[in-house]
């Protein structure tokens, strides 16, 4: 299987006998220690959403999707159950469940909308900029990442990552304290983003908390990411950061822009700090 179709495999779905179920593959690739990415659970359930609430109301983008993770996803068979919750005009909301076997991984309450036509030349307003960082050729690349961490994190061998070089101290043992993570992404082979992949990019950076000097694995608790447009082909400008790390939890905010410079994507993450990844 080439690395063009890989993320699509990962989230491609088949369906049971319930109307409202799918079957799928979590695919051991994906892992960031023993769990799967909390971006791609995002996307797999975002994509049973799409295919239901397309076929029944046309409303086939994310727009906003809120996931709470419940236990430690694993490599292996899982299923998606959805609900629809609300059709509506220029809208719709549903829900979706990720199991494995008797336990509940992942719990997703989403609306969902039309994007297409609906992006205009350039949005109302903008009080944000994209990120000011190196062209891609000139910032770190993921297979420059210490040895233990690809081990631990196989998923950076499905994208193509590139942390700006101010943003990779920690992996030196120099974590900045700006708390503050930046990079460039894009799928390999120059696959498009589209609104899925945007689901996926917002958890795709190291987390903020090694920039604070913080070791170790950083799950996330709860994951709401907002889909402002559709993107532009190209590479993708990730920035991640927080305001407050307190009593072990730590807010993530990210920004996602895409090769015109358009905000494309926004999320919020709670995650807990101080937790061995096993």
């Amino acid at each position: 299987m080439n690395h063009t179709a890989e993320f699509d495999q990962a989230i491609s779905l088949s369906r049971t006998e319930d109307p409202s179920g799918y079957r799928a593959d979590l695919g051991d690739g994906w892992r960031f220690g023993t769990s799967i990415l909390g971006g791609l659970l995002m996307a797999l359930a975002g994509r049973a959403l799409s295919e239901d609430l397309g076929k029944a109301s046309g409303h086939g983008d994310p727009v906003s999707v809120s996931a709470h993770f419940l236990s430690r996803s694993l490599p292996g068979p899982a299923t998606v159950r959805t609900e629809t919750l609300r059709q509506g005009r220029t809208v719709s909301s549903g829900m979706a469940s990720i199991k494995q076997g008797d336990h509940e991984r992942v719990r997703v309450v989403a609306t969902f909308a039309d994007l297409a036509g609906k992006t205009t030349a350039k949005p109302a307003w903008a009080f944000s900029a994209p990120p000011n960082m190196p062209p891609p050729e000139k910032c770190v690349g993921s297979e420059m990442a210490p040895p233990s961490l690809l081990k631990e994190a196989p998923f950076l061998d499905r994208v193509d990552l590139r942390l700006a070089p101010e943003c990779v101290g920690w992996a030196l043992g120099a974590p900045s304290g700006q708390a503050t993570m930046q990079g460039w992404l894009r799928l390999p082979d120059d696959r498009a983003p589209d609104p899925l992949m945007l689901l996926l990019a917002v958890d795709c950076l190291p987390p903020v908390s090694l920039d604070l000097g913080i070791p170790g694995w950083a799950p996330t608790l709860e994951l709401t990411t907002h889909i402002r447009a559709l993107p532009a082909p190209g590479w993708l400008r990730l920035r991640h950061s927080t305001t407050l790390v307190d009593n072990d939890f730590m807010e993530e905010d990210a920004e996602v822009w895409d090769s015109t410079d358009r905000l494309v994507a926004q999320s919020r993450q709670l995650t807990r700090l101080g937790r061995p990844d096993s």
